[in-house]
C-alpha cells in the first residue's frame, strides 16, 4: 500500500546539534546511533517541553519500527476524504485530532473551509465521531475538563475524550469504551506523524495523516520537530518502506477524492 502523497517541506533544522550531523549519522547504517542523537537533539530543542515518554517513544519507533509512522492514508485535508465510502468498507467511527487537523493551533473553533467536510463526516458516522487531543480533553494540559466542553460546544456537540496520557502513548482502552468497538474498526485523522500516525498504527486503526492547517501558528519547537519528522518519514519512503496494511482497506485511492467545495 502506498500514500497518495507526500507533503514537501524544507528539511533544514535551525537547532543544535548541527543539521550536518544529524544528516550524516542518519545516512550511516549505525542505526544504533541514531536515537541518541535524535534524543540529544530534542532534549536541547525542548529545554522544559521535554517529555521523557514521547521522547521514548520516538527513538523506539526510528531504531526499531519506522512503519508505525507511515499513514495509511496522506492527504491535503478531510474534504479529500470520501466518508461515505469509508462507512461502507465497515469503518464504525471516526477520531479526530484537534490543532491543525480541525482547528488552527489554540483554535476552538473549526477551520471555516473544512466545516462542509466535517458535516459530510456527521452524516457518513452519525453519532460516531470523537476527538482525541493532546491539548482538549488532556488531563495535564486541561484538567478541568473546561476546554474540552467549550470545544464541544464549539464543534456542535462532537464528543471530546478525556484522557490521561500523551498520544502516541497509552492505549485505545477510552476510545474503544465510547465507540463499543475494536479500535480496528475506526479511523484516526491527524497532522503528525510521530504523535497521531504512531498512536493510531499501534492500537491498530487506520491512519490518516493530513497537512497542518496552519504552519505560521506552530510554536517555534513544534515546526523545527516537524522538520525532523519529515526528514525521515521522506527518507524512509525514499528506501521503499511502505505502510502497514489494513484489514478493512485493499486500496487507498477508493477513499480519497477531489473536493467539490
Amino acid at each position: 500500500m502506498t500514500p497518495i502523497s507526500i507533503f514537501p517541506q524544507s528539511l533544514r533544522l535551525l537547532s543544535p546539534p548541527s543539521p550536518l550531523l544529524i544528516s550524516s549519522h542518519l545516512k550511516t547504517k549505525r542505526t544504533p546511533s541514531n536515537p541518541i542523537i535524535m534524543t540529544s537533539w530534542l532534549k536541547q530543542t525542548l529545554g522544559q517541553r521535554f517529555n521523557p515518554s514521547g521522547i521514548s517513544s520516538f527513538t523506539d519507533v526510528i531504531s526499531r519500527d519506522p512503519q508505525l509512522a507511515l499513514p495509511h492514508l496522506t492527504v491535503p485535508d478531510i474534504r479529500h476524504l470520501d466518508w461515505a465510502e469509508l462507512r461502507r468498507l465497515g469503518f464504525q467511527g471516526v477520531v479526530f485530532d484537534k490543532d491543525n487537523t480541525l482547528t488552527a493551533p489554540y483554535s476552538l473553533s473549526l477551520w471555516p473551509s473544512l466545516v462542509p467536510a466535517f458535516e459530510l463526516c456527521r452524516s457518513a458516522f452519525p453519532g460516531k465521531i470523537a476527538v482525541f487531543s493532546n491539548s482538549a480533553g488532556l488531563y495535564q494540559y486541561d484538567p478541568d475538563g473546561k476546554e474540552a466542553r467549550a470545544l464541544e460546544e464549539a464543534i456542535g456537540g462532537v464528543h471530546v475524550i478525556r484522557h490521561e496520557i500523551k498520544k502516541p502513548g497509552g492505549t485505545a482502552e477510552d476510545i474503544e469504551k465510547y465507540f463499543g468497538c475494536s479500535a480496528s474498526n475506526l479511523i484516526m485523522v491527524g497532522d503528525r506523524q510521530f504523535t497521531d500516525i504512531v498512536y493510531g498504527n499501534r492500537n491498530g486503526f487506520l491512519t490518516i495523516l493530513t497537512e497542518p492547517l496552519s504552519l505560521s501558528e506552530d510554536p517555534f519547537v513544534v515546526k523545527q520537530v516537524r522538520k525532523l519528522e519529515s526528514y525521515l518519514i521522506n527518507r524512509w519512503y525514499q528506501q521503499g518502506l511502505k505502510p502497514s496494511k489494513h484489514s478493512l482497506l485493499s486500496e487507498a485511492k477508493q477513499c480519497v477524492k477531489a473536493p467539490s467545495f
